[in-house]
């Protein structure tokens, strides 16, 4: 089990996810005192008890309005694992935010608050975790004081919201009872909730595996950068393809190709740069694993550029210039058939045009409706043609070599992120 783990909040406006983070943090330790002076002395200016969500709304209109608008990121330990938290919005119009968020999150927390029951935003935000494939979903079921700490309530709100993840292809949920303001079943055991006999909040995360490590899966190396010094006899014939394993390992001596030429090669050499406070040495290595930033040198002088990518010799995905795909819209301005777009594939930029729209999830119902566009916020079903080859895998298999962003070619404003659907391409 990893001893780092990623997590985000997610929820409706108004459920409590700043409190909730603001006391995780608090009963973790993890704030310091002049930090929580601060936030006590604007709470008795406010004439109000302890605020736990100002410890995490830090935007001036955040503390203005109450609400939180931009993702918050807060990292924070215990004695079991450390973790990387990130507080996302719940208003429509900040579902944006959530996307990023929970992109490269192990675990999400999505609260409901016990009163109001699921709404259309929980669907939203369960809908982006199964989009993104996220391994675990923690449902919170927040203010449960505020309903007397009722099971029958709570039974069928986590029954409502499972219902509505197994639609989504959800595999692992798990609900918890909790009020983020007195602090039941955040860190400790609450005495009010007897009859439930499942983790505190924070014993669940310390206990939750991350994602699928990507090592195992085969070699994906995405080119960055071409180094070519020439500055003196050591370095005058050195030609090296800078970047990060985006999965697999890459070992001396692989067979390896080269997309999108297709050209075979092997592995001659590993560098990586060891950077102190007094120099810089480059030290060769046997092997790299995903997440590593090395240089590859390959055993031939081939055509290797920026947007290139090695890949392992016997698991090639070759290269694709029509997409289908999901994707998660992101701006204000509707997409419609004949659009003519930036896409960002790992180190790849390209133009490419939306050739079909083949629909949307319906939140209400979770079945796929016909759509002739997608606005703000939406997830449909879109086909791409590229101006380039890409090397691309299905998201279900390579989350990084499976995913892309859509980019406004006139201004730079990404427009939409997407997840390269299997060859049935079915929606979520």
């Amino acid at each position: 089990m990893s001893t780092l783990l990623r997590l985000a909040t997610a929820g409706s406006v108004d459920d409590g996810k700043s409190t909730l983070v603001g006391r995780l943090l608090h009963d973790c330790k993890a704030i310091l005192a002049d930090q929580i002076a601060h936030v006590k002395t604007v709470s008795e200016a406010r004439g109000g008890d302890f605020d736990f969500a100002l410890l995490t709304d830090g935007l001036r209109a955040e503390r203005e309005q109450g609400i939180t608008i931009d993702v918050a990121y807060r990292y924070f330990a215990t004695d079991k694992r450390s973790f990387i938290l990130a507080d996302c919005p719940g208003h429509v119009q900040y579902t944006r935010n959530t996307v990023t968020g929970a992109s490269t999150a192990d675990v999400v927390i999505i609260l409901v608050d016990a009163r109001h029951g699921v709404l259309e935003q929980t669907r939203r935000h369960l809908a982006v975790a199964g989009l993104l494939r996220v391994p675990h979903v923690v449902l919170a079921v927040n203010k449960i004081d505020l309903v007397g700490y009722d099971e029958a309530g709570f039974t069928k709100i986590a029954k409502d919201v499972n219902e509505v993840a197994d639609q989504l292809g959800i595999a692992d949920i798990q609900a918890i009872p909790v009020s983020a303001l007195v602090g039941d079943n955040v860190v400790d055991k609450s005495a009010e909730t007897a009859w439930y006999d499942g983790p505190t909040l924070l014993e669940y995360l310390e206990n939750a595996t991350g994602r699928i490590d990507n090592s195992q899966q085969p070699l994906r190396f995405p080119v960055q950068y071409v180094i070519r010094p020439q500055t003196d006899d050591q370095y005058r014939d050195y030609r090296g393809y800078t970047g990060t394993v985006a999965s697999g390992t890459v070992s001396v001596g692989d067979q390896v190709i080269v997309l999108p030429a297709g050209r075979r090669t092997s592995v001659a050499g590993i560098d990586r740069a060891v950077v102190t406070a007094t120099s810089t040495a480059v030290v060769e290595r046997p092997s790299a694993v995903a997440g590593e930033a090395v240089t590859v040198r390959l055993t031939d002088d081939l055509d290797v550029a920026r947007g290139s990518v090695i890949v392992a010799a016997e698991a090639s995905p070759g290269t694709r210039r029509e997409l289908a795909a999901t994707v998660s819209w992101l701006s204000d301005r509707p997409l419609t058939v004949g659009a003519r777009v930036l896409i960002k594939h790992t180190t790849t930029t390209a133009q490419a045009i939306v050739t079909k729209i083949t629909g949307a999830l319906d939140l209400d119902t979770l079945g796929v409706i016909d759509a002739t566009e997608l606005a703000l916020n939406d997830i449909g079903k879109v086909q791409l043609k590229i101006a380039a080859p890409l090397a691309a895998d299905p998201y279900s298999s390579n989350t990084i070599t499976g995913s892309f962003l859509l980019i406004d070619a006139h201004d730079g404003w990404t427009l939409a992120a997407g997840m390269i659907d299997d060859e049935e391409g079915e929606l979520l």
